[in-house]
């Protein structure tokens, strides 16, 4: 299944295995799925978010965006692989680092770990 949406003055196409980005002025490129998972367990297992807490944060984020780090919600202004509410504000479309390090940070102040931003989320539908 192939989807198109706007992003950012460009286009993003969603295809099994990766996703697709460009704009009318730059070529496009590839962001696997997986190496945004192994930037995220990386970053997580800093945290000590190792195992338990590690499958946790996995199915949060799998279930909020599938890894996409140009994921839009098309019922709020939620974006990236966290879906941060504010939007692009926060990080930029693309950018797997600076999401997955802002969505660690507000795991960590709000719930204090993944498993409890993942009980919120089954509980609510939102974390």
């Amino acid at each position: 299944m192939i989807a198109a949406a706007l992003v950012a003055g460009g286009y993003l196409l969603a295809a099994r295995g990766g996703v697709f980005a460009g704009t009318a002025s730059g070529p496009v490129t590839a962001v696997s799925a997986q190496s945004s998972v192994a930037t995220g367990e990386r970053m997580a297992a800093a945290y000590g978010w190792t195992g338990g807490q590690w499958t946790c944060l996995n199915k949060l984020w799998t279930r909020e965006s599938s890894w996409n780090p140009y994921a839009a919600n098309p019922t709020s202004d939620a974006r990236g692989i966290p879906q941060d509410i504010n939007g692009w504000a926060d990080y930029a479309p693309g950018d797997v680092t600076a999401q997955v390090r802002w969505g660690l940070g507000y795991i960590k102040g709000k719930y204090g770990d993944p498993c409890s931003a993942w009980a919120h989320e089954i509980t609510h539908n939102w974390y």
